[in-house]
């Protein structure tokens, strides 16, 4: 499989030294230094596009691989404002795109325990939710895309909470995510569900960012020859 690397910064880095050890080949990469490189008939040379860049650069990124017909795996975040618009986009093409908040493997086991400790939570009740995450000061949106995955599946299970809200402000109707940038971590999510008697503490700690790029390379296997919008869940058939 030949790939088209979209940012070329750690995780990027972190992606080439997976998918050579996987025997795919990195075509080219793309970065802020030669984005004169950025074109239809360069990206035509990679069969998928592995795309971590910036919240800033996502969409316009994601618009060029639509537009030279080359599937695009995105695990950039903070650009979700724009996802309705890439889906109408995406209908219209003969491409695919694979988009996760989070490519780790645990992380999507992770997604799937709250969403069944959450769903107890809203039958017992007297739980009250709350998110902290941790990452490094280089990551430039906050909270996090997997922070926003894991309040949106406790707000879709537990019917007190609609939405989130980043501290320091405070909504009693939402759960409160705290987000902390330090050093060089890569990432640490724990979601905490009090009430008086107790409290339960779910956390997933990411080690490097190897599992995270072996999930996108992954990733980029599975949507090669595919047409449409994927998630994990149809990568990892969690229903």
């Amino acid at each position: 499989m030949k790939i088209a690397l979209i940012g070329y910064g750690k995780m990027g880095h972190e992606i080439e030294n997976v998918a050579i050890a996987r025997g795919h080949e990195v075509v080219i990469t793309i970065d802020k230094d030669n984005i004169n490189d950025f074109t239809s008939e360069n990206l035509a040379k990679a069969d998928v596009a592995i795309e971590f860049s910036t919240p800033v650069t996502a969409f316009q990124n994601i618009m060029n691989c639509l537009k030279a017909g080359v599937p695009v795996v995105v695990g950039t975040t903070g650009w979700l404002d724009k996802l309705d618009e890439v889906k109408k986009v995406l209908s219209k093409s003969n491409s695919a795109m694979f988009y996760a908040s989070n490519y780790s493997v645990g992380v999507n086991l992770y997604f799937r325990v709250t969403k069944i400790l959450s769903n107890y939570i809203n039958k017992v009740k007297g739980y009250t939710p709350s998110i902290v995450e941790i990452h490094h000061t280089q990551k430039l949106d906050a909270p996090s895309g997997t922070a926003i995955t894991l309040a949106q599946i406790v707000s879709e299970s537990i019917d007190e909470i609609k939405g989130w809200t980043l501290l320091p402000d405070k909504d009693s109707t939402k759960i409160s995510i705290e987000a902390k940038r330090e050093g060089d971590v890569p990432g640490i999510h724990s979601i905490t569900f009090d009430s008086e008697q107790d409290e339960i503490i779910l956390t997933h700690r990411a080690k490097s960012r190897k599992g995270f790029a072996v999930g996108a390379v992954m990733a980029a296997e599975f949507i090669v020859d595919k047409k449409g919008y994927f998630t994990m869940d149809d990568l990892l058939t969690i229903k």
